[in-house]
């Protein structure tokens, strides 16, 4: 367990370093290319990360599990779980970084607007998701204190629960934080654009 909570600080800390990294260029405004480039960016750091925590997790629980008989039940179930939760989340890494790399970069203002808007949205519902995942294996732990059928599979599973919960919680929140910084960006191309009577121009302040 002590390597699983060093390994989920290990990996937020690797997304506060890219992030870093990535944002170290400012871009020029209003350049949305270059802002939209950056978003994809963000992405991109985002699901290597999600997706290099599930191959650890793999690793790891199923070479603990194929290299010793040693654990109890409970922690075979713990790792199991692991496993499975990881295949998961490795598609989605998979599938969310094949369209980062692919994204569209010459989106309209009003596109960007709304790409934007949806990311932060499916995030902030993900960081709800990933509360109702702690609090699902919280319960199962609980339910298998009561439990007299196979207990060891509901702790287990619980354990998983709260561990890979509790990931996907600061994943999201990071995430959502880091875009919510860089939507400032975004509103600083909108505050530029003035509406005149010869159409739209744009506002530069000195």
């Amino acid at each position: 367990m002590k390597l699983k909570i060093n390994l989920f600080f290990f990996f937020l800390f690797l997304f506060f370093a890219a992030y870093s990294q990535n944002n170290s260029d400012d871009i020029s405004l209003p350049d949305l290319a270059s802002y939209n480039k950056e978003r994809n960016k963000i992405n991109q750091t985002g699901m290597i990360i999600l997706s290099s925590w599930a191959v650890s997790n793999i690793a790891i629980n199923g070479g603990i599990l194929l290299g010793s008989d040693s654990f109890s039940k409970e922690n075979k179930y713990f790792m199991q779980m692991n496993i499975y939760w990881n295949a998961v989340n490795l598609v989605i890494g998979g599938f969310g970084l094949y369209s980062a790399i692919n994204g569209n970069n010459n989106l309209s203002l009003a596109n960007s607007i709304t790409e934007q808007s949806s990311i932060e949205k499916i995030l902030l519902l993900n960081t709800g998701l990933d509360v109702a995942y702690i609090a699902g294996g919280f319960w199962l732990r609980e339910k298998g204190k009561n439990s007299s059928k196979n207990p060891e599979r509901w702790k287990g599973f619980g354990k998983s629960l709260i561990l890979q919960g509790g990931f996907l919680l600061g994943f999201d929140l990071v995430l959502y934080f880091i875009h919510s910084n860089h939507s400032e960006q975004l509103n600083n191309i909108v505050e530029m654009i003035s509406l005149n009577e010869n159409g739209v121009g744009f506002k530069f302040n000195f």
